[in-house]
């Protein structure tokens, strides 16, 4: 060996050592242009969502009205509000009347969204067209929707009941109505219900199939994302062998939506849990009882009454509902999922 090879070979740790040291230096410069990239959103995100969070639960523990200094909103109570929510029957009228609005919306939107997923999946002349026309309806304001709506349910002069008239259908009162309907049919059959048996109210179900007219185009727009990532060839493969279109979709197509399906529930139980502009824009002045939902009774505390601490206690708590919800959504659906791979 010559002594120029045996320099060569000395000086190859070194070499070695400057390019890892190199290599960790632009690994630590891509990582913090990375965070600078993502500081004004990081920002946005801790000033107009963690912070109202952690102030609302400040707020909550105390005796809030309207006050100068946000930091000096009252006398402490502790959790005060908290024992008066457990104990009021309207907070707990409003929370049925919320579980009643996601039984309605969250079934039915996925239901829709798979269907007209299916549909709009199809090798159909004007597909494209359809599917902008199935997404309308998300991209419009919600005011502008609500006051449409409310028009068409309005019950002197609505188109809702002039349908019915036609039919030879008494009208209804629609998002006034405070009855139930399932006491509504028994009325038309002539069997009366009361109590739990006369089901969520007329109100809350006319806006609940406003709520999935709404959101039916941005589901229908994941679900149909979702079937597009399913392989083509395992139906090629089930067709050879005899699958006909119902074992296809059975065994082939909700197996491999289920990711998108919890995605879509997920998504659905919360915004139903935090529905306010429907109901806001379209129960008029008065909000009826039977119609009256959690984000609504914590509107009427904060910004009528200017309850403010029992308000962010409402808050809180709902915060903390729709937590635990999506917890047990994951846990219960987590062996339920399957995946193309």
């Amino acid at each position: 060996m010559t002594i120029g090879q045996t320099a060569e070979r000395l000086q190859l740790p070194t070499r070695e050592r400057t390019t890892r040291t190199s290599r960790r230096a632009a690994l630590r410069w891509e990582r913090l242009q990375g965070y600078l990239f993502l500081s004004p959103a990081l920002l946005l995100l801790l000033l107009f969502h963690l912070l109202p969070v952690f102030y609302a639960l400040f707020l909550s523990l105390f005796d809030a009205r309207v006050f100068r200094d946000m930091w000096q909103p009252g006398r402490f109570i502790g959790s005060g509000n908290y024992g008066r929510l457990l104990t009021t029957s309207e907070f707990a009228q409003s929370l049925t009347n919320t579980v009643w609005f996601a039984l309605i919306t969250v079934p039915l939107g996925l239901f829709l969204a798979v269907l007209f997923g299916q549909l709009l999946n199809a090798m159909i002349w004007g597909r494209t067209g359809y599917r902008v026309t199935y997404f309308l309806p998300y991209i419009t304001s919600t005011v502008a929707a609500a006051v449409v709506w409310r028009w068409i349910f309005q019950p002197r002069v609505g188109v809702a009941n002039s349908v019915l008239q036609w039919l030879g259908l008494p009208a209804q009162q629609w998002a006034d109505e405070p009855r139930g309907v399932v006491q509504l049919f028994g009325q038309l059959i002539g069997v009366p219900l009361e109590g739990w048996a006369a089901g969520p109210s007329l109100a809350l179900v006319t806006i609940a199939l406003v709520s999935v007219w709404y959101s039916v185009g941005f589901n229908t727009v994941i679900a149909l994302a979702g079937l597009t990532t399913i392989p083509t060839d395992l139906y090629e493969a089930a067709r050879i062998d005899g699958a006909n279109r119902w074992h296809l979709f059975r065994h082939i197509t909700l197996p491999l939506l289920t990711p998108t399906l919890l995605f879509l529930l997920i998504v659905e139980t919360i915004r139903s849990f935090q529905s306010f502009d429907f109901f806001y824009q379209m129960m008029a002045a008065v909000p009826v009882p039977g119609a009256k939902v959690v984000t609504i009774y914590l509107y009427e505390q904060g910004f009528k009454s200017f309850n403010l601490g029992y308000a962010a206690a409402i808050g809180m708590v709902l915060f903390a509902i729709i937590f635990v919800l999506t917890l047990l959504q994951f846990r219960a659906t987590r062996s339920s999922v399957v995946y193309a791979d």
